[in-house]
């Protein structure tokens, strides 16, 4: 009699175990996902080593092994989002950036300066810019051209253009062009961990930052 009882203890733990693990796919696969910063190309919103929540159902619920079909329709990526997405030139890969203009805006950037529709809007103090240097727009070499200066183009629809805050130094948009909406995983909302590798201790000021 004992043994029988042993025996369905040990059922029960593994079927509480196997729930726990469903219930966590789940929430990791349609609402919460963990994404660590590894570079700098969005400081100083984001530091590297930063480990933050996205929200992916903010976006609507995607069907997963679709290639980014959606199942219930929320909203779409709003200009000042921080995003994560599947990098286009290597899906595989998720990058962050923040959201400058959606589907159906104009977007030109001179001597550094964004317009979107038209207007001035890189007044924000989320965009830093560390080196003074211009590039003009016949400068021989295009990728440095294109960082500081990009003839008006408009965004497709179902596109976002994205930048790093870093603007300086920030592989983006800029260089090899949009983002669909069926590659956004989701939203940055919170930093929920981060450590400084070069004084090997956690950035206690930045735990429980919400990130805008």
């Amino acid at each position: 009699m004992a043994e029988k009882k042993k025996k369905s203890a040990l059922r029960e733990n593994i079927e509480a175990i196997v729930i726990a693990i469903i219930i966590a796919m789940f929430i990791r696969t349609f609402i919460i996902q963990a994404f660590k910063i590894p570079s700098g190309s969005m400081l100083q919103t984001l530091q590297i080593g930063d480990q933050i929540l996205v929200n992916k159902f903010i976006y609507g619920v995607k069907i997963p092994f679709t290639d980014g079909k959606t199942l219930i329709q929320v909203e779409n990526p709003k200009k000042g989002d921080i995003v994560v997405f599947k990098f286009p030139e290597d899906p595989s890969k998720d990058f962050i950036k923040r959201v400058i203009a959606t589907g159906g805006d104009t977007l030109e950037i001179r001597e550094k300066k964004i317009y979107v529709n038209g207007k001035l809007v890189d007044g924000k103090p989320y965009a830093v810019y560390g080196d003074s240097t211009i590039y003009p727009p016949y400068y021989p070499d295009p990728n440095k051209a294109r960082r500081d200066n990009l003839q008006k183009i408009t965004i497709p629809e179902n596109k976002i253009f994205v930048m790093g805050d870093n603007r300086d130094n920030s592989y983006d948009s800029r260089f090899w062009g949009f983002v669909d909406l069926t590659a956004v995983r989701g939203k940055a909302i919170i930093i929920y961990w981060s450590w400084n590798k070069n004084k090997f201790g956690v950035r206690w000021n930045r735990l429980g930052h919400l990130i805008k």
